[in-house]
């Protein structure tokens, strides 16, 4: 099996927490780091001070060839040098592409000669992600040369470079063109076309094999990164996504099987451990009734049973809207069943603010914020949140994958995914009891009312089990997390590393 001897991987979420595609790079670098020390090297934007919450710059490191620049064609890119602030501290490269704006129409026109990339469509995020994109993909180059040149010493050097989203793809370009000896690996970890199909209103699941990507890509007004997209896929060496259900959208959507399905894992260096554990289970208890007992106008039992949702503000693709009608539901619940419990949800969606509500004994507080550990409600990362709770609801309608609750599992908290998530089809293949932590509902383009009715029912048999059971489930959860440990599942990465050199060395003996 041919393995990387420099691993280059970049997305927009390199020291940027914007979304889940930052948990699965920096919970998997403490692997990528095992195998390959200080030979992973992840390519990001730069953000300044924002950046820097999760980055260390280190001069020293490449320091023959980091002289805060690179030049290309008269134009200078601003790099910082340093290491990502997760475990395993991985070498990290971030960079500014602000001067690509002076070549963006000649850039664009070279994509559209050589890939057939579709840029006149452009419109929101596509210029800044694409010129980033390009941009690494010189920064790339210019380390790659120097790397065989001064330290290797050899031209023989195989290097993989990874990208990530749509938003990298013209990293996979540049490279194509200007450095082939560089193989390519690709990772949609979701298509933008489904997701658009299914954030829409639109039944992706029904009739699903009748639709056309690039038809509905001009229906729903995204031709231009649905064809970045789909270009991508085709061009890299080693086209990958997260699971299966997305395996079988890629084919369909972009007309290109992938490779190799890389499921996502987790590293557990990010839970803490005996009295740490208990200490920050306390200290998130305690500062999540603090917050409650503010918006509710009162004090939140201790016994309260404490959930949330966490995610993207994407209302039906997240679930959000069954999520809210399921609170609804278990209030009714709660009311005829003559119950006293106390419930409090919180919907930790950045962006979606909204008056406090209370409906009988369930309370939904909103937090609008990402949750950085600089939020002005909680204080708190999230993880220093999620291990706090009781429960998680994610009932997702389009999810490739579904992080959150495996995080939530990871802190030993029970959850509740759907059959459309990734990890939800994953989890109920493993073995679990009757009271299993990972509760995976069955959901279509036409059970709605099945869903809420079952994450109410759900939520209302909590309570009614006892304190061992509860710790039971608990225990369980931190089962089920290990089996989806980076450690079980970086095999597959080194497949898709050995697909992507393989084809490399092929295509350049031509």
């Amino acid at each position: 099996m041919k393995q990387p001897d420099y691993i280059f991987e970049t997305s927009w979420e390199v020291c940027n927490r914007v979304g889940g595609i930052y948990a699965v790079l920096s919970t998997r670098a403490a692997s990528m780091q095992a195998e390959h020390p200080d030979k992973v090297i992840f390519f990001g934007p730069d953000f300044g001070t924002h950046s820097d919450i999760w980055f260390r710059e280190d001069k020293t490191l490449f320091a023959d060839w980091n002289t805060g620049v690179v030049e290309y064609e008269g134009l200078q890119i601003p790099i910082r040098v340093g290491r990502w602030a997760v475990p395993g501290e991985p070498i990290a490269i971030l960079l500014r592409a602000d001067a690509m704006w002076a070549r963006k129409d000649a850039i664009y026109a070279w994509a559209w000669d050589k890939f057939q990339v579709q840029s006149h469509a452009a419109y929101g995020d596509y210029d800044e992600s694409c010129l980033f994109g390009y941009a690494a993909g010189v920064v790339m180059e210019s380390l790659y040369r120097w790397l065989i040149d001064v330290r290797c010493q050899m031209s023989d050097v195989n290097v993989c470079m990874h990208a990530n989203e749509w938003q990298t793809a013209f990293t996979i370009f540049y490279l194509r063109d200007h450095c082939p000896t560089i193989a390519t690996l690709f990772t949609t970890h979701a298509t933008g076309i489904g997701r658009s199909i299914a954030g829409n209103g639109k039944p992706l699941y029904d009739y699903f094999e009748h639709y056309n990507g690039d038809q509905m890509a001009v229906e729903l007004n995204m031709v231009s990164k649905h064809s970045v997209e789909k270009q991508a896929a085709h061009w890299a060496d080693c086209f990958t996504t997260v699971s299966d259900i997305t395996a079988k959208e890629c084919a369909q959507l972009l007309d290109k099987p992938v490779d190799i399905v890389t499921p996502n894992g987790f590293e557990p260096d990010f839970v803490p451990k005996g009295k740490a554990f208990a200490a920050r289970r306390k200290a998130a208890r305690e500062a999540l009734r603090r917050v409650a007992g503010q918006q509710l106008g009162g004090v939140v039992p201790e016994d309260a049973i404490m959930l949330c949702i966490a995610g993207r503000q994407e209302w039906k693709n997240k679930g959000i809207d069954v999520f809210l009608s399921a609170m609804d539901r278990l209030a009714q619940r709660l009311y005829h069943a003559g119950s006293t419990k106390q419930y409090v949800a919180f919907v930790t969606i950045p962006y979606l603010d909204r008056p406090f509500v209370r409906n009988g004994n369930v309370s939904i507080v909103f937090v609008p914020y990402y949750l950085d550990g600089k939020d002005p409600l909680l204080g708190k990362t999230y993880y220093d949140v999620l291990i706090g709770m009781d429960m998680t609801v994610f009932p997702s309608y389009y999810e490739p994958w579904g992080y959150t609750p495996l995080e939530s599992v990871a802190f030993h908290v029970p959850t509740i995914t759907t059959s459309l998530a990734g990890f939800g089809l994953w989890a109920a293949e493993q073995k679990m009891d009757a009271l299993a932590p990972v509760q995976v509902l069955r959901r279509t383009d036409s059970n709605y009312d099945e869903v809420v009715n079952g994450i109410a029912e759900s939520l209302f048999c909590f309570a009614q089990y006892s304190i061992e059971q509860v710790e039971n489930m608990r225990k369980s959860a931190a089962a089920i997390a290990k089996k989806a440990e980076w450690k079980h599942f970086f095999k597959y990465y080194r497949k898709a590393y050995d697909i992507a050199i393989k084809k490399t060395i092929k295509r350049n003996k031509k």
